[in-house]
């Protein structure tokens, strides 16, 4: 082992003329900078800009440890216990910590988690299910390809002209994959013809209910299974998209009584369709009789108040609450208006273009719905709508029956745990327990 010799009589490292041009790492680098005295190659430091630099000093600081300048001259400082001299520069490959967090002294690369999670999740993809109900001749189907710019309603995938009006609710679904960007979707249009299209029209929500639920009772029959799939395929609705008719006076009975029954089950967003039909005034009237008429019902649509997560999101979706229901107009034809190709209806009087903020409010229900909130209404069908279904059927009977992928074997949840079966369960476990003697 060689002699320690002390720092006074130790030869003083030469001063480059020029530091090295350290910058951050190349993305397309799997190692980062390496500092002196970790990499041992040279002279070189980790990015200026993952650094923090606090007002007085000359180097790199980490709360509640200590930072070393670079070059002679500089300091080591040490919070709240002394300040020494130190000459040289000295890198160091990891961090300290404190009761107050930690500051890393070089790039380490946990930056690159949310690009791990784009590519894991762009080779999944993305599933998106949304129900249009409404009456006949209302648009729907006109304005979900708008929203997609794509032909992937129910009439563009096979729908005769002769084709009559049910006589009662049927459910129809109709599934595409569409690409943008390099992000894949597979989108599914639930359609709903027949609603509200009878005389008689007492319990016409019920076929929807019935099969909100039996998407619900599939995800969870997939999730008990012994073998479960590794990615379930996911046919919940995340959306439904309540077209009311711009009568300009007031909501039908059947359209208050539909969203009542539904709105605890499925996201409900309510939207005044073809307002062109409708005066600048009088949409606003309607809009403000609409809300009113929905809060005196107790009808809560998407978004609720009590899913806000913080003061952020609960200003940005208050904005969007005084501007539901959305009066919209959809159209899938092209129109050429001051030299500019655009998505319109074509009347008498003029053009009413789609994505112009000042003749309809589509754009605003793209950019909500597709945009900003996309993700936040499958989270909220998870978390909300799916776990109240799953306590409530896990509750029902003591758990479900899963069948294995072969359906040759079943296995029985264990029962809940009830104050008339505490004892019995308690007792079980006793005689179970091994017993030393």
């Amino acid at each position: 082992m060689s002699d320690i010799v002390p720092p006074e009589v130790r030869p003083k490292p030469a001063v480059p003329a020029k530091p090295p041009n350290v910058g951050a790492p190349s993305p397309s680098s799997p190692f980062p900078p390496q500092g002196l005295g970790v990499g041992g190659g040279g002279i070189s430091a980790p990015p200026p800009s993952s650094i923090p630099v606090p007002i007085g000093s000359h180097g790199p600081s980490h709360g509640g440890s200590h930072s070393v300048g670079h070059g002679i001259g500089h300091s080591v400082s040490h919070a709240g216990s002394h300040t020494a001299p130190h000459s040289g520069s000295h890198g160091h490959g990891g961090s300290h910590s404190s009761s107050g967090g930690s500051t890393l002294l070089g790039y380490i690369g946990i930056d690159t988690i949310i690009e791990q999670m784009r590519k894991k999740t762009m080779k999944t993809g993305f599933d998106f299910n949304i129900m249009v109900v409404g009456h006949s001749g209302l648009g729907k189907s006109t304005l979900v390809n708008t929203l997609f710019k794509s032909q992937v309603s129910r009439r563009s995938a096979g729908w005769a002209r002769d084709e009559k009006i049910p006589k009662t609710v049927e459910i129809k679904a109709v599934s595409h994959v569409i690409e943008e960007g390099g992000v894949k979707m597979k989108l599914t249009v639930v359609d709903t013809p027949g609603f509200g299209d009878q005389i008689n029209n007492d319990n016409c929500w019920e076929p929807i209910s019935k099969y909100i639920n039996e998407q619900y009772e599939k995800f969870l029959k997939e999730e008990v299974n012994i073998t479960r799939k590794k990615r379930i395929p996911d046919t919940r609705v995340h959306c439904c998209l309540y077209f009311i008719s711009p009568t300009g006076h007031s909501l039908r009975q059947l359209d208050t009584e539909f969203m009542k029954r539904l709105s605890h089950s499925v996201n409900i967003i309510p939207v005044i369709a073809k307002a062109d039909t409708l005066t600048i005034e009088e949409r606003q009237e309607f809009k403000q009789r609409v809300r009113k008429e929905l809060e005196m019902s107790g009808i809560e649509f998407y978004p609720q108040k009590e899913f806000d997560d913080d003061m952020e999101d609960k200003s940005d979706n208050d904005k969007i609450r005084e501007a539901m229901p959305f009066a919209v107009v959809g159209s899938d034809k092209e129109y050429q208006v001051n030299g500019k190709r655009v998505l319109g209806r074509k009347t008498a009087w003029g053009i009413v273009e789609v994505e112009n903020p000042n003749h309809c409010e589509f754009a605003q229900l793209r950019d909500f719905l597709i945009r900003s909130h996309l993700q936040d209404l499958k989270e909220v069908t998870h978390n909300i709508h799916y776990e109240t279904y799953r306590a409530k059927r896990l509750n029902e009977n003591g758990g479900l029956h899963p069948i294995s992928s072969a359906e040759t074997q079943e296995t029985v949840l264990p029962p809940l745990i009830t104050e008339s079966t505490k004892e019995t369960n308690e007792l079980s476990l006793i005689f179970l327990c091994p017993v030393e003697v």
